[in-house]
């Protein structure tokens, strides 16, 4: 039993070790913002990138619930 625990330790430690996150950068004011997906209240999902082209788009997030930040 003692040797299941020790190889789940070596397991772990050896994902944790080897599983860097990529580092976020901030924008720059007029940089392009990241394409990304996400689902919609519908269902669908939508892209950044489906509205290219369109004169304004409005990113609105906001916690599941729903408090005043």
């Amino acid at each position: 039993m003692r040797f299941v625990f020790t190889l789940a330790a070596l397991v772990l430690t050896a994902v944790s070790v080897t599983s860097v996150p990529r580092v976020a950068r901030a924008l720059e004011a007029g940089e392009p913002a990241p394409d990304f997906t996400l689902a919609s209240t519908t269902g669908n999902d939508i892209s950044l990138s489906d509205f290219r082209g369109k004169k304004w788009v409005l990113l609105e997030f906001y916690g599941a619930d729903f408090a005043p930040t």
